[in-house]
């Protein structure tokens, strides 16, 4: 029988996390009750609070004579995040769910961030609108809007209650065999303007037994694909695609934050390396554009998205940010350029055609990279040329083998 962990405030929402764990047992599933709020919960949980405070290397009793919430919120987070997976390796769990408003989404999504991906985590939450990525990371913890607080039994929270409960039911409930593959991983970063390089890279790679995982540079993509290269998902890595320094550095809407680019020179995984995109940074609508870009060149990509062409002094920075994260590797990295236009539109005829632009980022590098680890390529072709696409693709396999080669030594 599969397992729930139902992790909540059981002292101030005691009589909802009794209704749902009745809700979830009715359907046939344990239920391991994990107790994080400071005080003493309404009924005896499985894991006490004082269990939680210990793995953040405290007490509960310190936590609550201090009556600090935001402090014993940090503190018993702390704890959760190395509860949550070392009971999940013990096998006392299968999925986990949860309940609350930020508070209590702030408590528990630390510990559902640390399991791997595809265990099922859900989230009942009164901030699941806007900006999730505070508590989602790069993690596949569902959020589901609570619609009103999760505060008390009524009409609307009770159908809110009972449709996370039967979504875990049949995460739990209804497996599909799972999806094996042998092959090789490759990850590789993707935009709407650099889509065919990608897929003609892809298709190549594939043909030639390789595995290839597309991450949209949204800001998140790169963040996830970071996160997985770190974690020794992947054979080879083809970020062809860039551009969230270029959000990072000049204000635009999808950075990846300041590690963008540096787990596959840490974990010395083979990449291939360029510069997709680096031409525009992004914002929402165009009236979300900041009143001091409104004179820039602007590209309406579609009603929600807004372009800004970088300038040369933008390029001139974002050469040197590529340059500092590509000097930290120390074997299997290639750096191709295209010479003829890093996007879809930075090329002949297109609105965003720049060739001072791409000229200044492109001599930026060539100056800045100092690392004999890294091999420069000028190539006589916009990134979305199939030529292009294909001889990254190949390059990457080089390299690859070069690694599998000095390992098999």
């Amino acid at each position: 029988m599969k397992t729930v962990a139902l992790i909540g405030t059981f002292d101030t929402k005691g009589e909802e996390y009794s209704y749902i764990k009745k809700q979830i047992e009715k359907l046939g599933l344990n239920v391991l009750t994990i107790h994080v709020g400071v005080f003493e919960p309404a009924f005896k949980p499985d894991i006490s609070n004082q269990r939680v405070a210990e793995e953040a290397g405290t007490d509960i009793r310190s936590l609550a004579e201090r009556k600090d919430r935001a402090h014993a919120t940090e503190v018993l987070s702390r704890g959760m995040e190395k509860l949550v997976p070392k009971l999940y390796k013990q096998g006392r769990f299968d999925g986990v769910l949860s309940f609350g408003g930020t508070g209590g989404t702030s408590l528990v999504a630390p510990g559902m961030r640390a399991l791997p991906i595809g265990v099922p985590k859900i989230i009942v939450s009164t901030v699941a609108s806007g900006d999730t990525s505070p508590y989602i990371g790069t993690s596949d913890l569902i959020l589901i809007p609570s619609i009103v607080d999760v505060a008390g039994l009524n009409k609307i929270s009770v159908q809110i209650f009972n449709n996370a409960v039967l979504a875990m039911a049949g995460m739990l409930k209804f497996e599909t065999e799972p999806f094996t593959s042998d092959k090789p991983l490759i990850a590789a970063s993707m935009f709407g303007v650099t889509t065919p390089a990608i897929n003609f890279a892809r298709h190549y790679l594939e043909a030639r037994g390789y595995e290839v995982l597309v991450f949209h540079a949204t800001g998140v993509g790169g963040k996830t694909m970071e996160s997985l290269i770190q974690s020794g998902f992947f054979q080879g890595v083809l970020d062809l695609t860039t551009t969230e320094w270029a959000d990072e550095l000049v204000g635009g809407v999808l950075n990846a934050g300041p590690h963008r680019l540096e787990a596959a020179s840490k974990t010395r995984t083979p990449q291939v390396v360029s510069v997709g995109a680096l031409d525009m940074v992004n914002f929402g609508p165009y009236e979300t554009v900041p009143e001091k870009f409104k004179s820039r060149l602007l590209y309406k990509h579609n009603p929600t998205v807004t372009l800004m062409r970088t300038t040369e002094e933008e390029n001139k920075r974002i050469g040197e940010k590529l340059a500092e994260k590509l000097n930290l590797a120390e074997a299997y990295t290639a750096l191709i350029i295209p010479e003829k236009g890093v996007s879809g539109i930075d090329v002949e005829g297109e609105p965003f055609r720049g060739e001072k632009e791409d000229a200044i980022l492109f001599q930026t590098l060539t100056d800045q990279i100092t690392n004999p680890a890294v091999e420069m390529i000028y190539r006589p072709e916009a990134i979305n040329d199939q030529t292009f696409a294909e001889f990254a693709a190949q390059k990457l396999i080089t390299l690859i083998e070069e690694k599998e080669g000095k390992n098999n030594e």
